[in-house]
């Protein structure tokens, strides 16, 4: 299993190849503990993603709560890569029309 930190760099990587002059904003869990990994601007809206090594790494105190909030105003998730397809999936249809 690779390291989260290199499966982060790969995803960016592929967001923005995926959106095309997106921006890709990496969030400081020590100035709010919980908040996800990444911030995705994209032609108006914007997504949040918690970037994990694997489908059973352990979720940090608040970031279930956090996604579910920015979820609730955009779109957010917990990715890693067993279900990164499902969820790049997931974003390309709340992105493009």
């Amino acid at each position: 299993m690779a390291k989260e930190s290199v499966f982060q760099g790969e995803l960016i990587r592929e967001l923005k190849s995926m959106f095309p002059g997106c921006l890709v904003l990496k969030n400081d869990s020590g100035y709010i503990q919980g908040i996800p990994d990444l911030l995705i601007l994209f032609n108006g809206q914007w997504a949040a993603l918690e970037c994990k090594r694997g489908s059973g790494s352990t979720r940090r105190p608040n970031q279930a709560y956090y996604i579910d909030k920015m979820d609730e105003m955009s779109f957010a998730r917990f990715i890693h890569p067993d279900n990164k397809e499902d969820v790049l999936s997931g974003l390309q249809q709340a992105f493009l029309p």
